[in-house]
């Protein structure tokens, strides 16, 4: 999807962590008992005994400036208290968590962040099967096709036995090309099975849809490994709320305002009272899922409300996709629409009114359904990950805002987790 957006430059350095990290630990495993409990290579013991912002002089932190935005990374708002993200003490915990990586899109360019997120990932409980095809690349792609397509394939023949958790390495584009390669069916049947949760987001979108379109099963929207956890800083809170996501079976998340869709729109449009609403909430990227009109993938649920974000899309094609979905009757027999983030609109160079509050005001007139905004989901810092293909209840409050609460989908126990060493230093 970054193609789509080629004038779109990419980032700015973090500028200031200027720190080492710390000789040992004050409290749990030291860097290198850690590293060799859990089998970590060479180079990454030379990764976590030098300073990171050296290593990964490389490594963006991406800002919330509209022109920077990319599709291929998650911007972030750099408003995070960045001393308390480079903290100088690890406590690691053993790795239990069955986690498989998949790399469906876009090749990682950096092999040090990509280490860098997987020592963290294992610093906070995630035992990960096979760290090594964050190494595959053709072309653009983490791989050629039947790579990518067997990151699934394996798992539905039990070639490989499912993961507790499916972790995407990143978004971009490519994960359309392998969607018929896979037996999603039988995926699905497995992972229920087993209780397999699946993360990711944005190019991700694609096989989230397949996936519950075919296989009837839920996923997690948020942030993956390369593209949050191997930042030289990662944004505390969305790490947090990734792992709420992953443990908390009764997830609830309360909406006050509808700035990160449009400050020009209400949290909600609605032609009459708004009321408590009860379906499966599922979409995604607005790109990705109006790309899949028409297809098999496409999720068709009803009473369902639809989820969708969005970056760097000027309102002419947010309009232009929502109408795809609209003329293909996606939106029919559905309850309601939510938007999260749609990042980087800009401005019209035609007539600066016509802006993203236009056309949601546009899509309600022509579906009738009520339309929510500014859920804190999308390509943005400080997301709370949640559940697609789950149950949703959707709740107006008595001022203004909106509550959404999440039942029935699959969870990891709290305890396996040890959240902080997503973002710490190892």
């Amino acid at each position: 999807m970054g193609s789509k957006t080629p004038s779109i430059q990419q980032s700015i350095k973090d500028k200031n962590l200027q720190s080492n990290l710390a000789d040992e630990l004050s409290v749990g495993l030291n860097r290198r008992q850690f590293l060799r409990r859990i089998g970590v290579g060479a180079g990454a013991a030379a990764l976590a005994t030098q300073s990171i912002p050296h290593v990964l002089a490389a490594s963006p932190i991406e800002s919330n400036n509209s022109s920077q935005l990319t599709k291929d990374d998650l911007p972030t708002e750099l408003l995070y208290e960045h001393s308390a993200q480079t903290s100088l003490t690890t406590s690691c915990i053993a790795p239990t968590i069955e986690t498989r990586l998949f790399a469906s899109s876009n090749v990682g360019g950096s092999d040090e962040r990509n280490q860098l997120a997987l020592d963290r990932m294992a610093c906070a409980g995630f035992k990960i099967n096979n760290p090594d095809i964050t190494n595959r690349q053709y072309l653009r792609f983490a791989g050629t096709d039947s790579q990518r397509a067997s990151d699934f394939q394996n798992l539905a023949t039990g070639a490989i036995a499912a993961p507790k958790l499916l972790l995407g390495v990143r978004g971009g584009y490519g994960a359309m090309r392998i969607l018929p390669m896979v037996d999603w069916v039988t995926l699905g049947r497995i992972m229920k099975e087993r209780g397999t949760i699946l993360a990711g987001f944005s190019d991700v979108t694609a096989i989230q849809c397949a996936l519950l379109a075919k296989g009837a099963m839920s996923s997690l929207a948020a942030p993956m490994l390369y593209s949050e956890f191997g930042k030289t800083a990662p944004d505390q809170i969305s790490c947090r709320q990734f792992a709420q996501a992953l443990t908390n079976p009764n997830l609830t998340i309360t909406i006050q305002d509808a700035a990160l869709t449009s400050q020009q729109l209400p949290t909600m449009l609605t032609a009459g009272e708004p009321k408590v609403l009860t379906g499966t909430i599922w979409g995604g990227n607005l790109s990705v899922v109006s790309a899949l009109a028409g297809s098999e993938y496409l999720p068709r649920i009803e009473c369902g409300i639809v989820f969708l974000e969005d970056v760097g899309e000027q309102a002419y094609r947010i309009e232009r996709m929502l109408y795809d979905l609209y003329l293909a009757g996606v939106f029919k027999d559905q309850q309601a629409i939510v938007f999260g983030a749609l990042s980087g609109a800009g401005e019209d160079s035609y007539d600066k009114r016509y802006d993203v509050a236009t056309v949601i005001r546009q899509l309600h007139k022509l579906t009738g359904l009520p339309i929510y905004s500014g859920m804190r989901f999308g390509h943005i810092g400080k997301k709370h990950s949640f559940p697609l293909g789950a149950t949703c209840q959707l709740t107006p409050n008595t001022v203004g805002g909106y509550q959404l609460s999440f039942t029935d989908y699959p969870t990891i126990k709290a305890d396996a987790i040890n959240v902080e060493g997503l973002w710490q230093t190892v």
